[in-house]
């Protein structure tokens, strides 16, 4: 399959580069620094198991990539309806747009973008970011993505998809009901991104302490309810499981919010905490915890963004 990414950074460059690597032809759009380190050098990726680097198109201009069987779209929340600008001529009729992202939105604003009939829904399991221009650093053994049709098909374009994604050596799965699998993450995320934002400490620290550990839990309960209320049903055992799931995580495991926290970059703080928070006000459920953790790290967020304006 001819693959595009857009959104080059630590998830779209670490699945771009192992799926070149394993022989796919794989295109990225990325800009800036980044974008002329990989045209000059490869890209490269360092994880705890491998160290490796591949030549592979990149281009800030999707023009220059022309039409592809599958893209995968992994830019940051918040830039997801300008980025779903740049997927045009990426398309061909049956094009898969593939959108690993944080949140519970996206899929949505992509669609309203190109059409529903791109695009599959996913979610990724990893811990990667951009350690410098035209390298991409993964941390830890984890490596999953579940993606799937939005209508719940199982089609030849995503089974040629997963085939590409497993060829990798990447831990992938199609899911029957994507929807539900969004929330489930959604669910996870909160209280793990939330709780290690605010605390600026790791998630085994946290849930070594019962006071935390009860606020994980109730994080991950909150999110159950709205997505009940929405009309998506969770596992009666969710807050076991993703309590169970954050506990066989490594030792200083932290989040991508965590990391754009300590590192200065904008906060995917509205498509997480500030989506649940209006979603729970909307269907009248109380979710004090959730709310908290979005009232603490606001100031934040807008003190950076003001700063952000002034230096532009």
């Amino acid at each position: 399959m001819k693959i595009g990414v857009i959104g080059a950074g630590g998830i779209g460059g670490y699945y771009g580069a192992a799926l070149a690597q394993a022989g796919a032809e794989v295109a990225l759009i990325a800009r800036g620094e980044h974008l002329a380190a990989i045209q000059d050098r490869g890209l490269r990726v360092r994880s705890d198991d491998s160290d490796f680097t591949v030549r592979l198109a990149a281009s800030d201009d999707p023009a220059e990539i022309g039409s592809c069987d599958a893209v995968i779209f992994s830019v940051k929340s918040y830039d997801t309806i300008q980025a779903a600008g740049l997927l045009e001529p990426l398309l061909k009729p049956d094009t898969a747009v593939l959108s690993l992202q944080n949140g519970v939105d996206n899929e949505e604003k992509i669609a309203a973008r190109i059409g529903p009939e791109h695009v599959l829904g996913g979610v990724s399991f990893i811990l990667a970011h951009i350690a410098e221009p035209g390298v991409v650093e993964q941390l830890g053994s984890v490596r999953r993505v579940v993606f799937g049709e939005l209508d719940g098909s199982r089609t030849e374009r995503a089974e040629r998809l997963l085939a590409e994604f497993r060829g990798a050596g990447i831990d992938t799965d199609l899911a029957d009901d994507i929807r539900a699998v969004l929330w489930d993450k959604f669910a996870y995320l909160c209280a793990l991104a939330g709780l290690t934002a605010v605390t600026r400490l790791p998630i085994d620290r946290l849930l070594a302490v019962p006071e935390s550990r009860e606020l994980f839990r109730s994080v991950v309960s909150e999110v159950a309810l709205v997505a009940r209320a929405e009309g998506v049903a969770l596992a009666d055992d969710i807050v076991d499981q993703k309590t169970a799931f954050a506990e066989s995580l490594g030792p200083d495991s932290f989040s991508s919010l965590h990391h754009d926290l300590v590192t200065g970059h904008r906060l995917e703080l509205d498509a997480l905490h500030g989506e649940l928070t209006r979603r729970a006000t909307r269907h009248g459920i109380s979710a004090p915890v959730s709310k908290t953790i979005y009232a603490l790290l606001r100031p934040w967020e807008i003190a950076h963004e003001r700063t952000r304006i002034i230096a532009s």
